[in-house]
């Protein structure tokens, strides 16, 4: 996947997020150049620059003698490094590489082009850094995490080389690398930035994506089974609102219910005047997480095209610029909206669920099993859901709404992305528990309306999980059949099954 710099598609960083090789654009060396030359000219003039020739936060203004330049960028990486907890998982420290990457070489960060052809390298040769996921505030930059990463550029630290974990320099050297020796600004360069927060933000974001694209259809599928109505969907009551993600999704419901005989089969003697909010209020809420989700998109797809390092260094006036870039509040906001949007995803699927067990409103058997009392069939599941749904709610509270004091007041005001970002991973996790669960329900629901049959498009996702897990006719032991469903969620299986929706054509944002 070619990156080029300042200009870098979200879809890009999505197919780099599923496995992709990040290269950089050969265009870009004149500018990495140029930016390198001028922090040679800066040096020249013997001025005090802060993070070339000074100390760091509070200590910027301990002057450094030329002499101990290169060991003054070497200690901000190995003290820097201090992060704790289990590491960030290797495909998004992948993604967080290429981030960086990709700022570099917009030619402001003043660093040599050996430095991001070893970055370029190890990308290429699977040479990960061992990342603990924990201590960045989010400004000034992912400092911890990021000093993790550039300890493995310098021979120290721990990296995964092709999946297997083991000290930095071995890894560099079993990929035929070599140590890098910074240059001035450079170690400041590397760690400071936002490509940590970043890139667990674009991993959530794309989590959430197909957790999403689940929720329509095992949302629609749980209609079927309650035998509710596809009145809500009628796109004449959501054109008179004007959302788009709530037309879209109400468009894409109606598609997953068309022609079905179950559907059909609610217009004759049903007496139910209005379904529950779960079933009918699907457009308004999915819609509005779809409308967030894109919304999110746009931020981050900004900030991963951004150089976020500081100083910043402009070739054409030989100027180092001073200034906030590191600050992450964009991603912390958008962190918390797409926090926010999972939350609502896996709360109103846990509904349908609860809705679905209940016999006074799915006219279903209790439970879901035919011999409810000898048997509890979906009763614990449902449980299982309520609780992963709470989990979720307590960690969506927005992160950006904190700060804290670091560095002695000097970085007296914080935004707490990485946080925010890396819950997202998780939350996404449980919400597809969570749809993984009422799909089995749903299902399940759908089966005792025998011999009639919903859409083409949902008894292919009903087939889909049915050659995985059979009906439920009497209590077995639950979790591999919910280990099932949750594979064909985050793998996108079902998405894929049904194919492409109205208005909600290939990625969703």
């Amino acid at each position: 996947m070619r990156l080029t710099p300042g200009s870098v598609p979200l879809s890009a960083w999505r197919a780099i997020a599923n496995g992709e090789v990040a290269t950089l654009d050969p265009a870009a060396m004149p500018a990495i150049k140029a930016s390198a030359d001028a922090v040679g000219a800066i040096l020249a003039k013997g001025e005090a620059v802060y993070g070339i020739n000074t100390g760091f936060g509070k200590l910027a203004s301990v002057r450094i003698a030329d002499a101990d330049l290169a060991t003054l960028q070497k200690n901000i990486v190995l003290s820097h490094a201090a992060g704790v907890g289990a590491p960030m998982a290797p495909a998004t420290a992948k993604l967080m590489m290429a981030l960086k990457l990709a700022s570099l070489a917009r030619g402001a960060s003043g660093v040599q082009v050996a430095t991001i052809q070893l970055l370029e390298a190890m990308l290429a040769r699977d040479v990960v850094p061992v990342v603990p996921a924990q201590g960045s505030v989010g400004a000034s930059g992912d400092l911890a995490p990021l000093s993790h990463m550039t300890t493995v550029l310098i021979g120290v630290g721990e990296a995964w080389f092709q999946g297997v974990r083991m000290p930095a320099a071995d890894a560099l050297a079993k990929a035929g690398l070599k140590p890098l020796n910074l240059g001035p600004k450079e170690g400041l360069a590397l760690l400071n930035g936002t490509q940590f927060s970043t890139a667990q933000a674009l991993a959530g974001l794309f989590a959430i994506e197909r957790v999403f694209q689940a929720a329509l259809v095992t949302g629609a599928l749980s209609t079927e089974a309650a035998k509710g109505s596809d009145t809500p969907f009628d796109p004449r009551i959501h054109a008179l609102r004007g959302h788009k993600g709530q037309a879209e999704v109400a468009d894409a419901l109606r598609a997953l219910m068309e022609g079905s005989a179950i559907r059909a089969s609610h217009a004759v003697g049903d007496d139910r005047v209005q379904d529950p909010y779960c079933l009918r209020c699907q457009p308004q809420v999915m819609g509005a997480a779809l409308d967030v989700m894109r919304q999110a998109s746009v931020t981050l797809a900004i900030e991963a095209n951004g150089v976020s390092d500081n100083p910043l260094i402009f070739p054409e006036t030989g100027e180092a610029l001073s200034g906030g870039n590191f600050h992450a509040e964009p991603v912390a906001f958008a962190a918390d909206m797409l926090a926010m949007a999972i939350c609502e995803i896996g709360s109103l699927s846990e509904r349908r669920i609860a809705m679905l067990v209940d016999p006074a409103l799915s006219r279903l058997p209790a439970f879901l099993t035919p011999k409810p009392g000898l048997n509890s069939g979906f009763m614990i599941p449902q449980v299982t859901a309520a609780a992963l749904v709470s989990e979720n709610k307590q960690r969506a509270f927005p992160a950006s709404v904190d700060s804290i004091p670091t560095s002695a007041n000097q970085e007296d005001h914080v935004s707490m992305a990485a946080h925010g970002a890396r819950r997202l991973s998780e939350m996404a996790d449980n919400a597809a528990q969570v749809i993984g669960i009422e799909y089995l329900a749903a299902a399940q629901g759908i089966d005792f309306h025998a011999p009639l049959a919903s859409s083409k498009p949902l008894e292919a996702a009903r087939t889909l999980l049915r050659a995985k897990v059979p009906h439920l006719e009497d209590d077995r032991y639950f979790a591999p059949d919910m280990e099932k469903s949750h594979a064909l969620i985050v793998g996108g299986a079902i998405a894929q099954t049904v194919g492409a929706l109205p208005g909600l054509q290939g990625d969703l944002t």
